[in-house]
C-alpha cells in the first residue's frame, strides 16, 4: 500500500504554504485578512482530502486481485476495509469543511455557536472547523460523558 501520508504530518498550515497568521495590535477579530487565511486553509486541508479519496479509488482498482489463498484474500479485504474507513471519515470531514468555508462566505465563522464570544485564532489554526469556545467545548464532552456514564 502506497503511503503518501507525508503531507499529513506537516500540518495544515504547512499543507496550505502558510505561516501562522501574526495579529497586529488593534486588528479587529475576523477581518477580511483572517477569513482569507482560513479560506485558504481550509481549501487546501479539502483539497488534500479529496486526493486521499481518489488515491484510495485507483489503489483498490490497482490492487484488487483474486488471490486462491483463502488467507491473502483475507488480508486484502481486511486492508480495503480499513481504508474505506478511513475515507469515510475523511468524506464527513470534508462536509464539515463545506460548512465551515459556507459560514466564512456568511461572515459567521471564527465565534462560538454557544456563548457568542470569539474562539481565537490559535485555536482555529489548530481546529479549523471547531464552532465552539474552549470552554463550551469542555462543558459539551463533560456532558457527554456524564450521560454515557
Amino acid at each position: 500500500m502506497p503511503t503518501g501520508n507525508t503531507m499529513k504530518t506537516l500540518g495544515l498550515l504547512a499543507l496550505a504554504g502558510l505561516t501562522p497568521y501574526q495579529e497586529k495590535a488593534g486588528e479587529e477579530y475576523m477581518n477580511d485578512k483572517q477569513m482569507e487565511h482560513f479560506r485558504l486553509l481550509l481549501k487546501a486541508w479539502r483539497d488534500q482530502l479529496r486526493q486521499e479519496v481518489d488515491r484510495t479509488v485507483h489503489h483498490m482498482q490497482d490492487e484488487a486481485a483474486n488471490f486462491p489463498d483463502p488467507v491473502d484474500r483475507a488480508a486484502q479485504e481486511e486492508e480495503f476495509s480499513i481504508e474505506l474507513r478511513t475515507r469515510d471519515r475523511e468524506r464527513k470531514l470534508i462536509k464539515k469543511i463545506e460548512k465551515t468555508l459556507k459560514r466564512i462566505e456568511e461572515d459567521d465563522f471564527g465565534f462560538c455557536d454557544t456563548c457568542g464570544i470569539e474562539i481565537g485564532v490559535r485555536r482555529l489554526e489548530a481546529r479549523p472547523t471547531a464552532d465552539l469556545c474552549i470552554d463550551c467545548k469542555t462543558l459539551a464532552e463533560i456532558k457527554e460523558k456524564q450521560l454515557q456514564g
